[in-house]
C-alpha cells in the first residue's frame, strides 16, 4: 500500500470516527434534554439549549429569539396554571453530522398528557458544538 493510499485511509476512518463521536455527543445531549423534560425540569431541558440572544425558536407562525424568549414561552405554553409538561419521545429520528461543529437533527416529537391526550409534531433543530459541548442553537418545531 502506498503512503498517499494509507494517508488517505487514515483520514476516512479519522472523519468516520468524528461523525460517528459527534453523532453520539449530540444525541447524548437530546437524551439528556428529554429526561430532564420528562422529569418536569424545564431549566434542566434549557440547558440544551445555547444560552444566547442569537437562539431562534420557530413554531407555528411564532418567530422567537433568544434563550430567555424561549424559556417564557416553554413555562407560558407547559407550565403555566392550568398547564403541564406531559411525557415527551421521540420517533423516526436521524442525526446528521453537517460539520465538525455542526449537526442537524430531525423528528417526530410525541407528547403524552396525565388524561391521556396526545399531541405530536415534527421538529428541526441545529445544533453546534460550544465551548460548553453540543447545543441547540436553531429549533423550528410544529
Amino acid at each position: 500500500m502506498t503512503r498517499k493510499l494509507l494517508a488517505m485511509l487514515l483520514l476516512l476512518i479519522s472523519t468516520a470516527f468524528s461523525q460517528q463521536s459527534a453523532r453520539e455527543q449530540v444525541q447524548k445531549m437530546l437524551d439528556d434534554q428529554t429526561a430532564a423534560w420528562n422529569r418536569g425540569d424545564l431549566l434542566g431541558f434549557m440547558r440544551g439549549y445555547e444560552n444566547s440572544p442569537e437562539l431562534t425558536f420557530f413554531s407555528g407562525d411564532t418567530i422567537l429569539k433568544g434563550w430567555q424568549a424561549t424559556l417564557t414561552r416553554y413555562r407560558r405554553k407547559y407550565q403555566s396554571e392550568g398547564r403541564e409538561m406531559g411525557q415527551l419521545s421521540f420517533t423516526s429520528a436521524r442525526i446528521d453530522v453537517l460539520a465538525d461543529d455542526a449537526a442537524m437533527y430531525t423528528a417526530r416529537w410525541h407528547l403524552t398528557l396525565r388524561s391521556g391526550q396526545k399531541r405530536e409534531g415534527l421538529t428541526t433543530v441545529i445544533c453546534r458544538r460550544t465551548k460548553d459541548g453540543w447545543k441547540i442553537v436553531h429549533d423550528h418545531s410544529s
